[in-house]
């Protein structure tokens, strides 16, 4: 809790101009991603509209950002295990690499599961409940999801989920009002 009461802080003290920035920040940070970015900002004074917008923006930036580095790696592995399996069967002496590593990690058995039962749209919109949407699309981009699905589901997400969180707090905020 101690980032987030940093990023209410920061919100109180900037001029009204760079909040929104701020809240665009703390939406690239996970675990507070767009909805707690947007209630930071709306809780901060902003209006709810802005805050939602510029946590949906944070939040989305530092996902796409993933999502590119993370599929420029995976195809870094593949070409390079592609490369090694060709040396090998020309009478080389390297075995074949296997591009998937650290099968035994809780996320990445929880991922797997929802990804194997829900596919792409349900992990990404179902995906906040249980990972933050930094790790969900990292890990679709790394599981060879084309890049352009990963990032319109991730955005769907972002949208929802920050959309209905603006909403509430924003309705609770003004209501105390």
């Amino acid at each position: 809790m101690n980032l987030v009461e940093t990023f209410q802080n920061l919100v109180a003290q900037v001029p009204e101009l760079v909040q929104p920035l701020i809240v665009a920040l703390a939406g690239a940070v996970p675990f507070i991603e767009g909805e707690g970015a947007a209630a930071i900002g709306i809780i901060g004074g902003i209006h709810p509209v802005i805050a939602a917008l510029a946590a949906m923006a944070g939040n989305f930036l530092c996902v796409a950002i993933l999502v590119i580095a993370g599929a420029g790696a995976r195809n870094a592995i593949v070409t390079r295990s592609r490369n090694r399996e060709a040396v090998a069967a020309g009478g080389g002496s390297l075995a074949e690499v296997d591009a998937e590593t650290d099968r035994g990690s809780a996320r990445r058995a929880k991922f797997q599961r929802a990804f194997e039962r829900y596919g792409v749209p349900g992990v990404s919109l179902l995906g906040p409940l249980l990972l933050p949407t930094h790790f969900t699309a990292t890990m679709l981009a790394a599981a060879g999801v084309g890049k352009g699905r990963v990032l319109i589901w991730q955005a769907a997400a972002i949208i929802l989920w920050t959309t209905a969180v603006s909403i509430i707090v924003g309705g609770a905020v003004y209501a105390i009002r």
